[in-house]
C-alpha cells in the first residue's frame, strides 16, 4: 500500500483542475463538492499508507519518472513513505478534510466561492508534495508551490487594500527566506552529488562540520520565512486578512509547520552541526516568548491567535534544536488540532457578529454560543498545557528535554512563554464568552450558533485535542509517537560516530525511558503544569473579578504597554529600514542611471552625432569639393580647347597665322 503514496497529492490538484475550469461557469455553488471529494480520496489513500507504513516502518521509495537530466545531474519525481512522511499525511489530509468542510458554511455566499475552493485544493497537492517527496528539489517545488496559495488565499478579498498589502508582504518576507532555502539546497547537490534524502543521510559523516552548518543554516533561513520565525514573522500576523479557515488550514496547522518539518527531515545534518543546532535553539526559543508577550495585549481575535501561532512555532524549534525531533514533531501534530480548533472557532465567532474581530466588542456570548465557546474553551486548556489534554504532553515534552539537555536559560524562556501563552488565551476566552455584553445592539439581533457544517468540524478538532496528546504522548518519553518516529529518526549517522540507530536509545525525544520518569521529569511537569494554571488563574481574576485591573496596569505601566501594543514597533522599523530605505536606494540608483549611466551615454552619442555632423561636411565642403573642384577645372579646361578643335582646316591655317604673328612679334619688339 505504501507505494501509493503518489496518488495522495494528485487528486487535490485534479479539484482544483475541475474547479478552475468549469467552477466559475457550471459549478458555482457547488464547487465544494469536487473539492470535498478529492479531499476525501486524498485522505483515504493516506489512511491506507500510513497503515502499511505501521506495519512496516521501513522507508519505501516510490519513483516516477525522471524529471531533469542534465549531464551529471538526474532528479526524479518520487516520493518517500516512513514514519514522519506518513504522520505529516495524517495532519495535512486528515485536518486539510475538516476544514474543507468548514469551509462549506464560512464561505456560503461568497462571490468568490469556487475560486477559493480551486486555491485550497491546489495548497492541498503543494503541501502533500512537500511532505512527501523523497529529495530536497521536489521538496522546494512543493515549498514554493505553497508560497503561491499562500498569497492568492491572503490576498483572496483582493479588493480590500488590507489585504493585498498583507498577500504580497507574505510573499515578499517568505522570498527572502526561499532564497536561503535555494542556496542550501544548492550546496547539498555540490557536497553530495544527489538531492535525494536517503543518498545524502548516510553519508553525512564524511563532510566536514564547516560545510554542514553552512548548509544548515541556508535551510534554516528557509525555515525562519516559512514558519515565522524571529526575524522573518512579520508576515503571520498581517495573513489574518485572509478567510479564517485559510488562516486555520495554512496558517496555523500545516504550511507554517514546514519549516519544522524540513529541520526535522534533515535531523542528521543537524546533528553532525551542532552549531547550527544551537542556533536553531536559540531562535526557537526568542521567538516562543517574544510573540507571546505581543499576544498578551493584542485586541483582533484572530491577531492573537497569529501570534500565539508564531510562538507555538517557536516552541517546536526550540525542541529541534536541542535534539528532541520526535516530541517537535508531536507538538506539530497536537498544535495542528488545537490550532485549528482555535482558529475555527474564532471563524464561528466572526461569522456570527457578521465580521466583527475586535474583543472588545464581544463579551457575554457563551449563552448564545453554547457549541463555540465550549469547544473554544477545550482548545484554550489544550494550548495552555494543562493536563490530559494534547498540548500538555507535547509542549511539557519539549521543555523537559531542554532542561535535560542543559539548556536551562531556554528552558526558563519557554517556561515564561508557557505563562503568557495561558493568559492571552483565557483573556481571550473571557473578552469573548462571559461578561457584559458589548456588542453593537443591531448585530446582537442577529447572533447565533453556526450551522452543523460548521460545528461538528469543531467537535472532531476538540475531541483530538482532549485525547491526541494522550494516545500519542503517554507515557511521557516513550509514547507511541516516540517509538514510532524513532524508526525514521534512526537513518544516518550522529556526530559521535555511532549510528543514530544506536543513539536512539539516549538521543533527547526519542528515547524510551528505562526505568520510568525521574524525580527531575515530575519536577519539570509540576512546574509546566503549575504556570499553566498561574496564567489561567490570572486571566480568569483580571478579567472576571476586577476587571478594572487591565486597564489601570496599561496606565501605570504605560511604556511598556506601548511597547506590547506596537509590536515593538518591528513593523515600523522594517518600514524604515528595508521599505522606505529601499525606496531612497532606488530613487538614487535612478538617478545615478538617469544622469550619470544615461549621461555619459548620452553624452557619448551627442559627441558621436556632433563628430559625424563636422566629418559629413568637411567631407562634402573640403574632400569632395576639392574633388568636384579639380573635375571643374578639367571639365571647363576640356570645353575650352574642344573649341579649339572644330574640324574646319581654315580655323586651323588662321591659328597657324596668328600663332607665327605673335612669333614674330615678340622677337622682333622684345
Amino acid at each position: 500500500m505504501a507505494k501509493l503514496i503518489w496518488l495522495i497529492p494528485l487528486f487535490p490538484l485534479l479539484g482544483a483542475i475541475v474547479n478552475g475550469l468549469w467552477g466559475r461557469t457550471y459549478i458555482r455553488d457547488k464547487a465544494h463538492i469536487p473539492a470535498i471529494a478529492s479531499t476525501a480520496i486524498s485522505l483515504f489513500f493516506a489512511l491506507l499508507v500510513v497503515g502499511a507504513v505501521i506495519a512496516d516502518p521501513k522507508a519505501t521509495e516510490v519513483m516516477l519518472f525522471d524529471w531533469i537530466v542534465a549531464g551529471p545531474l538526474s532528479v526524479q519525481v518520487g516520493f518517500l513513505a516512513d514514519p514522519l512522511s506518513a504522520m505529516m499525511l495524517l495532519v495535512v489530509a486528515g485536518v486539510g478534510f475538516v476544514i474543507h468542510v468548514y469551509s462549506i458554511g464560512y464561505m456560503h455566499g461568497d462571490p468568490g466561492y469556487y475560486r477559493f475552493f480551486t486555491y485550497l485544493n491546489l495548497f492541498m497537492f503543494f503541501m502533500l508534495m512537500l511532505v512527501t517527496a523523497n529529495n530536497y528539489l521536489l521538496m522546494f517545488v512543493g515549498w514554493e508551490g505553497v508560497g503561491l496559495c499562500s498569497y492568492l488565499l491572503i490576498g483572496f478579498w483582493f479588493e480590500r487594500q488590507s489585504a493585498a498589502d498583507a498577500g504580497k508582504k507574505a510573499f515578499v518576507v517568505n522570498r527572502v527566506g526561499d532564497a536561503g532555502f535555494l542556496l542550501g539546497v544548492f550546496l547539498i547537490y555540490t557536497t553530495f552529488g544527489t538531492f535525494n534524502y536517503l543518498d545524502i543521510f548516510p553519508r553525512a559523516q564524511e563532510v566536514t562540520t564547516a560545510i554542514l552548518t553552512t548548509i544548515t543554516l541556508c535551510l534554516f533561513v528557509g525555515a525562519m520565512g516559512k514558519s515565522a520565525q524571529i526575524p522573518l514573522y512579520v508576515w503571520l500576523p498581517d495573513a489574518m486578512e485572509g478567510p479564517t479557515p485559510v488562516s486555520a488550514l495554512i496558517h496555523a496547522a500545516t504550511m507554517v509547520t514546514a519549516g519544522v518539518y524540513m529541520v526535522v527531515r534533515s535531523h542528521v545534518l543537524y546533528a553532525l552541526a551542532p552549531m547550527s543546532a544551537e542556533f536553531v535553539a536559540l531562535i526557537g526559543g526568542l521567538t516562543a516568548i517574544f510573540a507571546a508577550s505581543i499576544g498578551l495585549v493584542q485586541n483582533d481575535i484572530k491577531r492573537v491567535l497569529a501570534y500565539s501561532t508564531v510562538s507555538q512555532l517557536g516552541y517546536m524549534f526550540l525542541g529541534a534544536g536541542v535534539g528532541a525531533f520526535a516530541n517537535a514533531i508531536f507538538h506539530l501534530v497536537t498544535h495542528a488540532f488545537f490550532k485549528a480548533l482555535l482558529f475555527l472557532g474564532s471563524g464561528s465567532v466572526i461569522h456570527a457578529l457578521s465580521g466583527e474581530q475586535d474583543m472588545r466588542k464581544m463579551g457575554g456570548l457563551r449563552p448564545h454560543l453554547p457549541i463555540t465557546s465550549r469547544v473554544f474553551y477545550i482548545g484554550a486548556v489544550a494550548i495552555a498545557g494543562i493536563p490530559p489534554l494534547a498540548g500538555f504532553w507535547s509542549k511539557d515534552a519539549i521543555l523537559a528535554e531542554t532542561f535535560k539537555s542543559g539548556h536551562y536559560l531556554l528552558w526558563f524562556v519557554g517556561v515564561v512563554g508557557a505563562f503568557m501563552t495561558a493568559f492571552y488565551m483565557f483573556r481571550l476566552i473571557y473578552l469573548t464568552f462571559y461578561g457584559e455584553s458589548r456588542v453593537d445592539h443591531e448585530v446582537m439581533h442577529h447572533v447565533h450558533e453556526s450551522p452543523p457544517v460548521m460545528t461538528v468540524p469543531l467537535i472532531i478538532l476538540a475531541f483530538l485535542s482532549v485525547v491526541g496528546g494522550l494516545i500519542l504522548g503517554f507515557p511521557p518519553e516513550h509514547g507511541w509517537i516516540h517509538r514510532f518516529l524513532g524508526e525514521v529518526i534512526g537513518h544516518g549517522v550522529m556526530a559521535s560516530g555511532h549510528s543514530v540507530a544506536e543513539a536512539a536509545a539516549t538521543a533527547p525525544g526519542v528515547h524510551a525511558a528505562e526505568a520510568g520518569l525521574h524525580a527531575v521529569d515530575y519536577l519539570l511537569m509540576v512546574i509546566s503544569v503549575a504556570v499553566g494554571a498561574a496564567g489561567w488563574g490570572l486571566a480568569w481574576y483580571m478579567y472576571t473579578v476586577r476587571t478594572d485591573i487591565p486597564a489601570r496596569l496599561a496606565v501605570r505601566y504605560r511604556d511598556v504597554y506601548e511597547v506590547l501594543v506596537n509590536k515593538y514597533w518591528v513593523d515600523e522599523l522594517y518600514e524604515y529600514v528595508f521599505v522606505r530605505g529601499g525606496k531612497a536606494l532606488m530613487r538614487w540608483l535612478w538617478r545615478f542611471d538617469e544622469q550619470i549611466i544615461d549621461g555619459a551615454v548620452n553624452g557619448a552619442s551627442q559627441l558621436t552625432l556632433d563628430t559625424s555632423v563636422s566629418s559629413s561636411r568637411f567631407d562634402l565642403y573640403t574632400i569632395d569639393g576639392s574633388v568636384n573642384g579639380v573635375s571643374m577645372v578639367i571639365k571647363y579646361g576640356a570645353r575650352a580647347f574642344r573649341l579649339l578643335q572644330t574640324g574646319f582646316v581654315q580655323n586651323y591655317v588662321l591659328a597657324m597665322v596668328l600663332g607665327l604673328f605673335v612669333i614674330v612679334t615678340t622677337y622682333l619688339f622684345f
